[in-house]
């Protein structure tokens, strides 16, 4: 197929506009090449996925843009890096490493993006609406502006965002197309299954596993509490499988019937999902039984909300934890901002709280101990800590969490 370049891409390609702009549409048109796109489109918006620092030639690639004189071209946020730049004293690293990746996250600075830090930018201010065209990288906030608001993006790795965000266009491609966004699989939930945050994440952790790269179209799922219980759904489904976006029959804006979600057609494939279905994806999250002792909880993967820190204190000051276990909370810097000018943190150290921002306790050496259980409400966390941190894990909704820090050891299903 050929690629059908605008004025305004031809002109990117030209001198005239500085040689990170060149590299950057260059990049972008052989992309669209490889993946067939006929033509590239104007994106409002752009979230970029390599601020955590991985190795030389990400932090390489990045600051030659910035030499270049490359500035992004519309508002552009920035998933976490390596470091916590708000609570440096808690980031356990070597010289050697801090500095590239504080560097990293300084570049992507200098290139005019936004110093978000976050996994959640939907959280933020920069949040898109429906139907816009955006570029996003980051598997989490990839599905939930696709499935919860109905903005469009494909899955954007790792400089191709970049491209995008310093050109303003992206390939005119798969998920931003409207006959691309139908669901191809259904999936039938039981009916009467209540909607606990565990469920949730169970159904993610399902379908991620069974769809590959189809749109699921879910039917049968109970109405959310609020957003937070779809971002885990998502994030537990972008975890464990390809999935981009999701349709959730009379929740979701692009599924107020099955009818709709599937655009007429027929679905490729129908799965049904019990009870005992949910709660055995959910036990291959936990490597220990009840009463393990425990070291740490880690909550916020991905970044915790205002509304979840809202549910999260008072069971704090409810439950009082007094036995040194720590209580990592991920958030982005917004969040944490706004929680302390309103002053809901004042005084919640003594309870073992301890907020983290910029990065996540699973990819940046933060815990204090890794010899022993850390207890999570979080499907993604709990699948990729053990790999990355070497952390034993045990899964359980957020109640369930702080009342095992009170109790010294892992609890499930207290009342």
């Amino acid at each position: 197929m050929t690629l059908e370049l605008s004025a305004l891409d031809k002109s990117m390609l030209g001198s005239e506009q500085g040689p990170s702009v060149v590299a950057a549409m260059k990049i972008l048109i052989a992309f669209s090449k490889a993946i067939g796109a006929g033509s590239l489109l104007d994106i409002t918006g752009a979230h970029i996925d390599g601020c955590l620092y991985h190795g030389k030639a990400g932090l390489d690639f990045v600051e030659r843009l910035v030499e270049g004189g490359g500035r992004v071209r519309v508002p552009t946020t920035l998933n976490v890096g390596s470091f916590d730049l708000i609570h440096p004293g808690m980031v356990k690293m070597t010289v050697a490493e801090e500095v590239p990746a504080r560097r990293l996250m300084k570049a992507h600075l200098e290139l005019g993006c936004q110093a978000t830090f976050t996994c959640a930018p939907y959280q933020t201010r920069f949040r898109p609406e429906f139907g816009q065209q955006i570029a996003w990288g980051e598997s989490n906030a990839i599905v939930f502006a696709n499935s919860v608001i109905g903005a469009r993006t494909n899955r954007y790795g790792d400089f191709i965002d970049l491209c995008c965000a310093m050109t303003g266009r992206a390939p005119a491609w798969g998920l931003h197309l409207s006959e691309n966004r139908r669901g191809r699989i259904l999936f039938e939930l039981d009916a009467g299954s209540e909607p606990s945050d565990s469920l949730f994440v169970g159904v993610g952790l399902i379908i991620g596993q069974a769809c590959g790269d189809r749109v699921p179209v879910i039917a049968g799922l109970p109405k959310p509490r609020d957003e937070d219980q779809l971002k885990a759904l998502g994030a537990a489904a972008a975890t464990t499988g390809a999935v981009a976006l999701f349709h959730a029959v009379g929740i979701t804006p692009e599924a107020g019937t099955v009818d709709e979600a599937f655009q007429g057609t027929v679905p490729e494939e129908i799965v049904r999902i019990s009870r005992a279905d949910i709660d055995h994806a959910l036990s291959r999250l936990s490597m220990v039984p009840d009463g393990a002792p425990l070291r740490a909880v880690s909550l916020g993967t991905p970044h915790f909300s205002h509304d979840e820190w809202m549910r999260l204190l008072p069971l704090l000051r409810a439950v009082a934890p007094d036995r040194g276990i720590p209580i990592y909370v991920n958030t982005g810097r917004a969040t944490l901002s706004r929680l302390r000018e309103e002053g809901l943190l004042d005084g919640m150290e003594a309870f073992g709280l301890i907020p983290v921002a910029d990065t996540c306790t699973y990819v940046t050496s933060i815990l204090e101990r890794l010899d022993g259980v850390v207890m999570t409400n979080s499907g993604k966390w709990a699948h990729y800590a053990p790999g990355n941190i070497g952390v034993t894990v045990a899964f359980a909704d957020m109640k369930d969490c702080i009342q095992s820090a009170a109790a010294g050891h892992v609890v499930r299903g207290a009342s």
